[in-house]
């Protein structure tokens, strides 16, 4: 989701509860009260932990603040998580400083309900390390400090890790108990003689009888059966290979038997059309005899008198 829709949304939630007026013990800040952190994000690049306790120490004493950088370059990735001393303090925070805009940029500012906090590099140095430990809330001096903790005594949550250890602990008691109930109730149980145990006999194939008198084949047997197969594989090739060449002689005599009859066909043709203007041509002749002799008795002018006429 948009960090800007996340701002409107939270905006929006403060608004309808403070048009109901509803109670703190109903509101949607309640579901967060074990938790004094807050995140903060979408701030510029340029702040540094002082400026954002500047800030943020107008609705409460800062416990402690976690800005997140590069480990490479070191620079402020633009957002942070903020603890304060009281957790009321997250509820103005949240309220007030939700949606504002600092150095031009709008900020998100939203409840964290169980903050992590960062695991020690070897790159981080010496003070942010104190930091991370201690806080950077003002000390008390060592007497004040003895009387509260004598007066308040604040429950702490142990580690994860020993949460852990004790579950395989518990585990491992279980083991040896369920270990000792079995072995106990195996030693008090009587026992009993063990019954017999049918075994299914397996049936004998007669081929394989058959098989082991006659003998497995020998060696050289093997070797004349290879030279068999291969002569016999050897035999279908060459004939493969002869009917391959009859067929191939046999297509070639087609193809010359064809080319013989194509030729005697042309030939004839030829003669056939020669034959026909030859006797074109001596029609032709004759026609131009026959009007040349009539021409010549029905003309004035004397005409040579041509042979036949």
């Amino acid at each position: 989701m948009n960090p800007l829709t996340k701002v409107k949304l939270i905006n929006e939630l403060n608004e309808r509860e403070a048009d109901l007026g509803i109670s703190e013990a109903v509101s949607w800040h309640s579901e967060y009260r074990d938790s004094a952190w807050i995140f903060v994000g979408g701030f510029p690049y340029e702040l540094t932990e002082g400026d954002l306790i500047c800030v943020f120490s107008q609705y409460g004493e800062i416990v402690n603040i976690n800005l997140v950088r590069d480990k490479k370059t070191g620079k402020s990735k633009g957002f942070c998580f903020v603890c304060y001393e009281d957790q009321r303090s997250t509820v103005l925070a949240v309220d007030n400083f939700n949606g504002i805009k600092i150095k031009g940029r709008t900020i998100r500012v939203d409840h964290v309900k169980s903050y992590r906090p960062p695991k020690d590099h070897e790159d981080i140095d010496d003070v942010t390390k104190r930091l991370r430990e201690d806080g950077c809330a003002p000390r008390e001096p060592a007497a004040a400090r003895s009387e509260d903790e004598e007066q308040q005594v604040v429950p702490v949550k142990k580690a994860k890790k020993d949460k852990k250890e004790k579950k395989k602990k518990k585990k491992e008691k279980k083991e040896k108990k369920k270990s000792r109930e079995s072995s106990s109730s195996a030693d008090s149980s009587p026992r009993h003689p063990s019954a017999a145990v049918r075994v299914k006999e397996e049936k004998q194939d007669a081929a394989y009888d058959k098989y082991n008198q006659q003998g497995a084949p020998q060696n050289g047997q093997r070797d004349r059966e290879d030279d068999r197969r291969r002569r016999r594989d050897g035999d279908d090739d060459r004939r493969r290979e002869d009917r391959g060449r009859d067929t191939n002689r046999d297509d070639g005599r087609r193809r010359d038997a064809d080319g013989d009859k194509d030729r005697g066909e042309r030939w004839r043709e030829t003669d056939r059309d020669d034959g026909r203007r030859r006797d074109r041509d001596d029609r032709r002749r004759r026609r131009w005899l026959l009007e040349a002799c009539f021409s010549s008795t029905s003309n004035v002018f004397p005409v040579r008198s041509l042979p036949g006429c």
